[in-house]
């Protein structure tokens, strides 16, 4: 089969994606993730009494926890599929993806599998995150001695 057929044949066969309807769906879950998010540090302030920074911690703890448990599970991935970039974006994202890798790699043992893989796929996240900071903070202290 010629390549520009066989190209065809995969355009015709490839599922379109509604791209507002997407939108709408990832800004309502993020804006939902918001909303809790906040609520979770309200609870701790209020409840235990923590400072708001503190409480922040706790929120942040919280929703890589309840991230990895729901991908632990299996039905993290059904969520995304729904919410789209609403859950993947937020740090459940990078949580879900730390964990997929190493639930998939766990047959291979703590350090060649866990271990070594971890990290593949959130990786370049942590590595452009620093890689930001680093150069968002020299252009600052640069912009502050002028």
């Amino acid at each position: 089969m010629e390549k520009t057929k066989y190209k065809d044949l995969v355009n015709k066969h490839t599922p379109k994606e509604d791209v507002f309807y997407n939108a709408i769906i990832a800004f309502l879950i993020g804006g939902l993730m918001g909303i809790i998010a906040q609520g979770l540090i309200d609870f701790y302030s209020y409840y235990l009494s923590i400072s708001t920074k503190e409480a922040t911690v706790c929120m942040l703890v919280t929703l890589i926890f309840l991230s990895c448990l729901f991908t632990s599970l299996g039905f993290f991935d059904k969520l995304v599929n729904f919410a789209k970039c609403g859950l993947i974006v937020p740090i459940t994202g990078f949580a879900h993806a730390t964990m997929s890798a190493a639930l998939e790699y766990r047959k291979e043992g703590m350090i060649t599998g866990i271990g070594a893989n971890m990290l593949k796929i959130s990786g370049a996240v942590i590595i452009f995150g620093v890689v930001s900071a680093w150069t968002f903070s020299v252009i600052r202290a640069i912009v502050g001695a002028i």
